[in-house]
């Protein structure tokens, strides 16, 4: 039975070492209350662990930012097909839509929070947020996205104009001789694969750094951190089966594909993703959901391979309503005009993250959004040890997504 068990322990993928973690020091915590010497050491290494993850942020993002655009503009040669063509735009608009349902609904479902801002006092003061910009008018506001001194705007981590600044790079580099552009972009790959290797240690000892700071939380905010994530994860569920049902409506409007039979069609791809939380590992099924739609084969077998490689329709509306729950436990208020400035950040993020590992791509999909909205990135290991229970509802819609995806820009090839 040991032997067993110990099999079992060695078994157990990540995010239940994660989840494991998070009890264990949730738990510990809370028996243990508010005892200065364990609540030092915790905080110590819990700290250390963040700082580690902190370090990465601005070299992984800006990164992977210019090699992605580049890398985007360098490919688009030779002629395309109308599917082809089709496709991208396809792509782009429902990741847009995305981000404005999330951006419309996540403050709505935050809104459902049962919580009182009272029982949140000790969780705000073990995390304080950085402190707002002091406010401006539009004029000043617009100039301040420009990063006239990039150094200077890295060190501070100013992630918006850092990000615009790779962006108009990456579409620069797209322009310049292919030779050339490579010169530059060859490093930056590499200091994007250092990053991802560097993320890659330090999530390795994930469950210590999470287990680290669930002590602290469960000796300062007890069963309010446990009401906090069950209302989180449940939000985050409302919002990919709203993401569902609006794919269902997609598929009938745009793809000209009754509600009825792409439910049916679907169902089978649903059930693998449900199983393998892998889109890739929906794919075979998906094509068999995409010719019982009546979809032909050969616009399948080029669409759907290009979506399940380039396409998650849950990350820009996820990580919304991950930074906005973020800020709401922290007592930020956040401003329409910052949702607004989130909104193509999280879109941006969600097409940078593609080739990235799973806890990674988490992390650095995540991460610019929460620190453009002023949250604090210390409470984003807490939700993602427990994201692998949503995760399962977000696959399902991402494969979903992916056959709504080539129905609709296969229709009229």
């Amino acid at each position: 039975m040991i032997k067993k068990g110990r099999a079992a322990l060695a078994r157990m993928p990540a995010p239940g070492w994660m989840m494991l973690a998070l009890v264990a020091g949730f738990t510990a915590g809370t028996l243990v209350g508010d005892e200065p010497a364990a609540l030092t050491v915790a905080g110590l290494v819990g700290g250390v662990w963040l700082d580690a993850l902190r370090m990465t942020i601005v070299p992984l993002v800006f990164a992977l930012v210019v090699t992605g655009v580049a890398g985007l503009r360098l490919g688009a040669q030779g002629e395309a097909t109308r599917l082809g063509q089709r496709l991208p735009v396809v792509l782009a608009a429902l990741l847009v839509m995305s981000a404005v349902i999330g951006a419309i609904v996540a403050p709505l479902l935050i809104g459902f929070f049962t919580l009182a801002p009272e029982s949140l006092t000790a969780l705000r003061t073990m995390f304080p947020a950085t402190p707002p910009p002091p406010a401006t008018g539009a004029v000043e506001a617009v100039r301040a996205l420009i990063p006239t001194n990039v150094v200077a705007s890295a060190a501070a981590g100013a992630i918006v104009p850092l990000v615009l600044f790779a962006l108009v790079l990456g579409l620069a580099l797209g322009k310049v001789e292919a030779e050339r552009a490579r010169a530059l972009l060859q490093p930056l790959h590499g200091l994007a694969d250092a990053m991802v290797v560097v993320v890659g240690w330090v999530l390795r000892v994930a469950p210590i750094g999470i287990a680290a700071l669930a002590f602290t939380v469960g000796a300062t905010a007890g069963v309010t951190l446990i009401a906090m994530l069950g209302q989180y994860l449940a939000a985050s569920l409302t919002l990919s089966l709203l993401m569902i049902g609006i794919g269902y409506l997609i598929a009938r409007v745009a793809g000209g594909i009754p509600v009825g039979r792409f439910v049916r069609a679907a169902a089978p791809a649903q059930a693998v993703a449900a199983g393998t939380q892998s889109s890739l590992a929906s794919l075979p099924a998906m094509l068999l959901s995409a010719k019982a739609m009546g979809i032909e084969e050969r616009d399948a077998s080029v669409a759907l391979p290009v979506a399940v490689a380039v396409f998650k329709i849950t990350a820009p509306c996820n990580t919304l309503l991950m930074a906005l729950t973020i800020a709401w436990m922290a007592g930020i208020d956040v401003t329409p005009g910052q949702v607004m400035l989130a909104i193509p950040l999280a879109i941006l993020s969600s097409l940078m993250i593609l080739s990235l590992p799973g806890a990674i791509s988490f992390y650095a999909g995540t991460a610019p959004t929460i620190i453009a909205l002023g949250a604090p990135i210390e409470l984003l290991p807490i939700l993602m040890a427990v994201d692998v229970i949503p995760d399962m509802f977000r696959t399902i819609a991402n494969v979903t997504y992916d056959l709504v995806a080539t129905a609709v820009a296969a229709r009229h090839d």
